[in-house]
C-alpha cells in the first residue's frame, strides 16, 4: 500500500504558502504526483444572485472584474508553484505511470469550487489543504469541507508553518469511532515507515467500540509496535488535550476522525473537538469521515 497522487487546492499566495511547501514533502517522500489546483469562480454563474436592478452593462462589468481578477490570482498562484518546484528539485509535468520520481503539475479550472474540489479528490489517495488560518482565506475551510463530506476521501490539514518531517513520529487520536478506524486505515502507509507511533486515547473522547489497545493490536498486525497513551482534556478542551498530547510525543503527523460526535454546523457554533483542532493544530492532521 503506498500514495502515489496528491491534490492541493489553492486559492492564494498567502494561504498557500506553507501547505505547497507540505505537499511537495509528501511528493519527493513518496516518489508520487502532486496535482496543485486553482479554481476560478464563473462570474456568469453568480451574475443572477448579485441582486435587483443592475443593468446590463453594470452585470458585464461586474463580470469582467471578476474573471479579471480570477485570472491575476491563477497567474499568481502559478508564479508560486513554479518557483516552490524549482527550489523543491520537483520536475512539472504529468504523472507517468511507474515513476520513480517525483513530480507536480498546476491546475486552472473554472466552475463551481467545493464540487470541482470534491470531485478531483474521490481519485487522490491524499488531499491536501492549507491551514483555515493561513492567510485568513475563508476558501480553505470550504475545501476541508468540501473534501471531507464529499470526496470518499482523506484530507490532510497542513500546519500554518512548514514542516521539516511528516510521518516519523504520528499520533493516532482514537475514540472507537467508524471514522476514527477510516483514518487509521488512510494512514496505514505513513505508520509502516513511521519510526514511532502513538494511540491517543481519553475517557472524555471515547465513544462505543474497539479500545485503543485493540487499536495498538492492528497497527501491530502492520508489523508495527505503538504504545497507548491516555490524555485529559486542556481547560475542559478535549481537542487542547489531544494536541498538547500530540506534541508531548513528539509527533510531526496525527490522524483523527472528523466531526464524529456532532454535526459539522453544531461545531461550527459550539466549538468541538475536530473544531478545536482545525483552528489550533501546529502539525500536519490527517482526517477522514
Amino acid at each position: 500500500m503506498s500514495v502515489r497522487k496528491f491534490l492541493l487546492p489553492v486559492s492564494s499566495s498567502a494561504s498557500s504558502e506553507a501547505a505547497l511547501q507540505t505537499g511537495l514533502m509528501l511528493a519527493r517522500m513518496w516518489n508520487a504526483h502532486l496535482e496543485v489546483l486553482h479554481i476560478r469562480s464563473d462570474a456568469r454563474e453568480i451574475a443572477p444572485f448579485a441582486g435587483e436592478g443592475l443593468s446590463g452593462a453594470m452585470l458585464e462589468d461586474m463580470m469582467n472584474a471578476s474573471d479579471a481578477a480570477g485570472g491575476a490570482r491563477a497567474k499568481s498562484l502559478a508564479e508560486q508553484f513554479h518557483a516552490a518546484t524549482k527550489a523543491a528539485f520537483v520536475p512539472v509535468g504529468e504523472a507517468r505511470p511507474g515513476a520513480t520520481e517525483p513530480s507536480a503539475s498546476f491546475t486552472d479550472l473554472t466552475g463551481r469550487e467545493e464540487q470541482l474540489i470534491a470531485f478531483k479528490a474521490r481519485l487522490a489517495d491524499l488531499t491536501i489543504v492549507p491551514h483555515p488560518l493561513a492567510g485568513d482565506d475563508a476558501a480553505t475551510s470550504d475545501a476541508l469541507h468540501a473534501v471531507l463530506f464529499d470526496s470518499g476521501r482523506p484530507v490532510m490539514l497542513a500546519p500554518l508553518a512548514a514542516p521539516t518531517t511528516i510521518g516519523k513520529r504520528v499520533a493516532v487520536a482514537w475514540n472507537g469511532t467508524a471514522r476514527a478506524a477510516s483514518a487509521l486505515s488512510s494512514a496505514m502507509p505513513f505508520i509502516r515507515q513511521a519510526e514511532a507511533v502513538r494511540v491517543l486515547i481519553s475517557d472524555d473522547y471515547s465513544r462505543p467500540g474497539p479500545s485503543g489497545q485493540e487499536a495498538a493490536d492492528y497497527i501491530a498486525h502492520h508489523g508495527v509496535t505503538a504504545d497507548v497513551a491516555r490524555f485529559a482534556p486542556y481547560n475542559r478542551e478535549v481537542g487542547a488535550g489531544l494536541l498538547a498530547a500530540a506534541a508531548a510525543f513528539g509527533a510531526d503527523m496525527m490522524t483523527m476522525g472528523a466531526y464524529s460526535t456532532a454535526s459539522r454546523l453544531r461545531q461550527l457554533i459550539v466549538g468541538g473537538t475536530t473544531r478545536h483542532v482545525l483552528e489550533n493544530a501546529h502539525l500536519p492532521v490527517l482526517m477522514n469521515r
